[in-house]
């Protein structure tokens, strides 16, 4: 289907003070912050307070996102298109006061168990602005903890549906309505938490814009706005008018992690024509499993494509997509898929696999540009009766999709970064903190020997987490993808060694190890564990050509073993203690 947001003529100069537009983006920007550090502070659960796993951003009156926080990519792209179902949704019965809940995917959202909050901003009785949060509950009631049931057929089996609803009505809240949602989730002390947080943070951004309203007048910050949408606008516009016209097509593979029905290709075609840029995507139809996107959420997928290539500094706002048209295909897609779809996974598979298509086909038009894939999330929850305070406990654990970043073409990918679908907005949070608010020990979190995509410049490592619960049963669900075919390397990288670079899940229990690697729901005890081990980024370009002494200080470091050396780049050591290197057998190796 294609994109449907109205498009905007090509920006100009615009005739704003500098000094009144670098003020009021500042107090956007610090406003948008201040959200963030709001919800960190004040939420509850591990999945806000440890990993961030939440998004803010701000919208004008019209509703145009005026600035997106450098939070989670794969939350802030299906704002835009969400913002606006719930802006025609209500109408005109939107009243200061007013606050608005969604989370459901064929109202624009992304994958249910991301639940949003927005807040009319109103000014002198007139609507202006728009404050948005968006977080990650660790529970969105359905029949498994957490949300992710790899067996849901369709999404009845997988979460309680939000539609558009007022929790606050004219400044009075809805405490029916909050009690209905709050009453369908586990762990409901942890919710309810996050739900304040999410409530509170909206707050704290209309505050902050008012005091600038007060301060700056409505006619001028209108203006600097405007300013601020077209300066993204015209950076987006001169990078595609770098790009040489013409159709380019990138395709990348989703594995098959369980589902049965072999892998799946997605495909995008990008097609460039001036300072405009039209992305249609080719995705198969859609499966009777969690792997499901529906459009809103596979927006992000894309714009995280593009901004991958783009590379483009501040602002970040909906005019950099002003020049771009997107097309998802056919509703009952895969990439665009139509109710009732299971789709709890959707954000992380098949999001990262589009993201991946869309690198590769900017790729192909400009090689030189375009970074190496991320590790892909393959993740973890788990869930289970906490004796300490007699409840029940659950989460989503973060640092267990903590994979390496894609290398580049002047650097190393970064280790313990990922997964794509975050792009380094992500964190795993202190250990100790985790066994503190759970009933669990965790044995192991570590990088990974030869995780890392082999090339010029190598990929970031991989993650190893080991838990074991205390004292009674817990529950772990496996979901993610990425255990076959590791990340994408870029501009020639390959790796010789594959097995050590791809996701997988290893239980230890009777004094047996067993490697999982279809997603699966399992239950472990005291004494037994799961080790969810992740991806490392892709490599960029000919692995032969790192330079010697830093793959032997990837070697002494422990990133690279001595096998690893050898077949993934060609260097052959002969002599374990001072890893001292055969030249002469390198260069034949490398020579062949």
């Amino acid at each position: 289907m294609q994109q449907s947001f109205d498009k905007q003529p090509p920006a100009q100069g615009g005739a704003v003070d500098p000094i009144t537009l670098s003020v009021v983006r500042g107090i956007l920007e610090t406003t948008q912050r201040e959200m963030t550090l709001s919800l960190e502070k004040t939420a509850r659960s591990s999945v806000f307070n440890l990993a961030h796993d939440y998004s803010t951003a701000l919208f004008n009156a019209r509703p145009e996102m005026i600035l997106q926080g450098q939070d989670i990519p794969i939350h802030l792209g299906s704002l835009i298109p969400a913002m606006k179902v719930i802006a025609a949704y209500f109408g005109d019965d939107i009243h200061e006061g007013d606050l608005i809940i969604h989370n459901d995917p064929a109202y624009g959202g992304s994958h249910a168990i991301d639940t949003c909050i927005y807040k009319p901003v109103f000014y002198k009785g007139k609507l202006v602005y728009w404050t948005v949060c968006k977080g990650h509950l660790t529970d969105i009631g359905g029949p498994v903890p957490a949300g992710y049931n790899p067996d849901a057929k369709e999404i009845y089996a997988e979460c309680l549906r939000i539609p558009p609803v007022k929790i606050w009505d004219r400044g009075k809240p809805r405490t029916d309505v909050i009690n209905l949602i709050l009453t369908n989730l586990r762990a409901r002390r942890d919710q309810e938490g996050d739900f304040n947080a999410l409530i509170g943070a909206c707050q704290v951004g209309e505050r902050s814009l008012i005091r600038m309203l007060d301060k700056y007048g409505e006619e001028q910050i209108d203006a600097c706005i405007d300013e601020l949408l077209a300066m993204a606008e015209r950076q987006m516009r001169s990078l595609i008018r770098a790009v040489p016209d013409g159709t380019y097509t990138g395709t990348a593979v989703l594995e098959d992690a369980g589902h049965g029905f072999g892998d799946f290709d997605i495909t995008a075609t990008v097609t460039i024509d001036g300072d405009n840029c039209r992305i249609a995507i080719d995705s198969p139809p859609q499966v009777p499993y969690f792997i499901n996107s529906y459009e809103g959420n596979s927006y992000s997928g894309v714009y995280l494509g593009l901004m991958m290539f783009a590379q483009l500094p501040p602002p970040y706002n909906e005019g950099l997509y002003r020049c771009v048209s997107v097309d998802m295909g056919p509703k009952g897609t895969l990439c665009n898929a139509r109710e009732p779809a299971p789709h709890m996974n959707c954000t992380t598979t098949p999001m990262e696999t589009l993201t991946d298509a869309v690198r590769l086909a900017f790729e192909k038009a400009m090689p030189s540009k375009v970074a190496a894939s991320w590790g892909h999330a393959n993740g973890l929850n788990i869930a289970g009766w906490d004796k300490r305070h007699n409840e029940e406990y659950v989460t989503m654990v973060l640092a267990t999709i903590i994979s390496g970043a894609g290398a580049t073409p002047h650097q190393d990918g970064w280790h313990a970064c990922g997964p794509e679908c975050c792009f380094g907005a992500l964190t795993s949070g202190d250990v100790e903190l985790l066994e503190h608010s759970y009933p669990i020990i965790v044995h192991r979190y570590s990088l990974l020997t030869d995780s890392c995509g082999a090339g010029l410049h190598r990929g970031g490592s991989g993650t190893a987490w080991e838990v074991e619960p205390l004292d009674g049963e817990m529950t772990f669900i496996m979901f993610g993808e990425g255990r076959r075919i590791p990340a994408l390397g870029a501009d020639g990288a390959t790796s010789a060694m594959t097995e050590t670079k791809v996701g997988r899940l290893e239980l230890k229990r009777g004094g047996k190890v067993e490697t999982l690697r279809r997603n699966t729901i399992g239950v472990i005890g005291p004494g037994e564990t799961v080790t969810n081990i992740n991806p490392g980024g892709g490599g960029h370009g000919d692995p032969r050509k790192r330079p010697v002494t830093r793959v032997l200080e990837d070697v002494r470091l422990g990133l690279v073993s001595v096998e690893g050396a050898q077949r993934d780049y060609g260097v052959v050591i002969s002599d374990l203690e001072t890893l001292a290197v055969d030249i002469e057998a390198t260069q034949r190796l490398r020579g062949a």
